[in-house]
């Protein structure tokens, strides 16, 4: 089972992880409006190349905007969970082997010790924004049975990856487990809120581009509202 599950399940999942986001890109995109968006954004595409950039750069910055530091518990809980999310999937010793056996190449890895230190950052990060949602009036009320659903499969991997790691309970459960959780999230993605793996850099690009080309934001130094 698990060599179906590393092997051709992981491909398929990959393939629709990938496909699916370059998809809803491209879709993205072509649905800007010619009257409002692309004919403001063809002929001050540097102007709008640099405002994207910098709005992007600033989300991706703890405290880096308005909203993150008015926000810090919410920062804090972004940040945790997206560090560890991104890097251990992405430079975990195991996760490079499969990808040499499946492609021929690999990236490189963390370090043991950092792999596991990042994953449990990531798990805390998990259960700050479950807390958050709980816990703040205004969130929990916008809070659905589907928004638990995308952060419990957002965290299980996680889990199961690192109770596996440590060995408790029975190993071969733990890690079929965890091959599931992780390649249900990859087959998911595309379909879902999850989407925002994309989505995030085109919206905050495409306000970006707004601010700096319609609203006057290059004549001000790229001095966003965030």
């Amino acid at each position: 089972m698990i060599g179906f599950l590393t092997g051709p399940m992981l491909m398929i999942s990959l393939a629709i992880f990938f496909g699916g986001l370059a998809y809803r890109a491209v879709m993205y995109v072509r649905g800007l409006s010619w009257q409002l968006d692309r004919v403001a954004y063809k002929p001050h595409f540097t102007h709008g190349l640099k405002g994207a950039l910098h709005s992007i750069r600033r989300w991706m910055i703890p405290g880096g905007t308005y909203g993150w530091r008015t926000q810090p518990f919410m920062a804090a809980a972004f940040f945790l969970f997206h560090i560890g999310a991104v890097l251990v999937p992405l430079f975990l010793l195991g996760h490079q082997v499969l990808l040499k056996q499946l492609l021929g190449f690999s990236l490189p890895t963390l370090p043991s010790l950092a792999a596991d230190v990042l994953t449990v950052v990531a798990i805390i990060g998990g259960v700050m924004l479950a807390l958050r949602r709980i816990a703040l009036t205004e969130v929990r009320i916008l809070t659905t049975p589907y928004d638990w659903f995308i952060l419990a499969v957002s965290v299980a991997p996680f889990v199961t990856g690192f109770i596996a790691r440590m060995h408790w309970g029975n190993y071969d459960f733990w890690i079929i487990a965890h091959i599931l959780t992780g390649e249900l999230l990859l087959i998911i993605a595309p379909f879902t809120k999850l989407s925002h793996i994309v989505l995030f850099f085109m919206s905050r690009g495409q306000l970006g581009m707004d601010y700096s080309i319609k609203r006057g934001g290059m004549k001000r130094n790229y001095a966003f509202p965030w």
